[in-house]
């Protein structure tokens, strides 16, 4: 099969590689549909390799069709489904647990389904097992019109939060209003930290960070829980921690990626029963910016990295299959 390497000059490169071997409990997945990541950024630039036992190459998620699976288990061949990974969906096949794979919701297409396990799970982690929520709670989501914060925004209203959010653009602002955010904050032209004086957060999912993230989190409600997942914007700030301790904040980092494939599978379940029908619903939405053809991932990557989408970028493989 192929997939795609990335070279000594960091460029990606659609190269032939070995078939994946099932182990007992994993299902084969002929690759439809891959979503992109932040992450897979980092990964390109060799600061976040896939843990051990995934395959080298970038991707975190795919939807498409099963190959094999174990006779034990809820799949058979052919049936259409969608996955979390470790690492290497940027692939015609790859080898995922079980437990892992998820059905594709009735009524989506593979490039949306491809686009939900990893925002969403992502989003379960850090707002309802890091973090907590629960109805009537403030939540502040950066990045709103990113991939992961679309999810985010989506679970926090549909679990009964009030969102703050931040964006970069008055078109952002605009997208993440007609989500449901309560509260949006340009980053350009607005002060988050006096949002926050006016509107105390209970939880904050953070993948910006830098240097204004301190005189946030003093502004938080008390009990209040900031939860960093990233740190595009620098990983240094300076706390008060008077204020800190005085209102029992938490900070707490968390990474979906380093966690075991069991509790993966468990925050899966919960979401397949708590949203899959608001997804064929369409209360709940798998929101793509655009698709793009296998061969076309270095001009998705750089998508990313100006930071121009509104929802995630989704590479497809029917036109590069061997």
């Amino acid at each position: 099969m192929h997939a795609m390497l990335v070279d000594a000059n960091r460029k990606l490169v659609w190269s032939e590689v070995p078939d994946p071997v099932r182990k007992e409990n994993e299902v084969i997945i002929e690759v439809h549909a891959a979503a992109l990541n932040r992450a897979d950024l980092l990964q390109r630039a060799g600061h976040y390799p896939s843990p051990p036992g995934w395959p080298e190459w970038m991707g975190l998620e795919v939807a498409g069709i099963v190959l094999k699976a174990p006779a034990q288990s809820r799949w058979r061949t052919g049936d259409k489904v969608c996955a979390l990974l470790g690492g290497g969906g940027y692939a015609e096949q790859v080898a995922v647990p079980a437990d892992m794979v998820l059905p594709v919701p009735k009524g989506l297409s593979m490039e949306e389904a491809t686009a939900i396990p990893e925002a969403f799970a992502t989003s379960y982690l850090n707002l309802c097992l890091e973090g907590g929520m629960k109805a009537g709670d403030t939540v502040l989501i950066q990045a709103g019109a990113s991939g992961l914060g679309i999810a985010a925004i989506q679970l926090a209203k549909d679990l009964g939060a009030k969102v703050m959010t931040t964006v970069g653009s008055e078109e952002k602002a605009n997208f993440v209003r007609a989500l449901g955010a309560d509260i949006i904050v340009n980053r350009k032209t607005d002060d988050l930290a006096a949002a926050m004086d006016k509107h105390p957060v209970d939880i904050a999912m953070d993948c910006v960070v830098g240097a204004g993230m301190g005189a946030c989190v003093e502004k938080m409600a008390r009990g209040g829980r900031w939860i960093v997942i990233a740190t595009l914007a620098g990983a240094r700030t300076e706390i008060d921690m008077n204020v800190f301790f005085r209102k029992g904040l938490k900070l707490i980092g968390s990474t979906l990626r380093s966690r075991t494939s069991e509790m993966k599978a468990e925050i899966l379940s919960e979401l397949e029963s708590k949203l899959w029908a608001k997804f064929s619903s369409g209360k709940i939405k798998s929101v793509i910016y655009r698709t793009l053809p296998m061969a076309k991932a270095e001009e998705a990557h750089g998508i990313l990295e100006k930071q121009q989408n509104l929802g995630k970028v989704v590479l497809t493989l029917e036109k590069t299959k061997a």
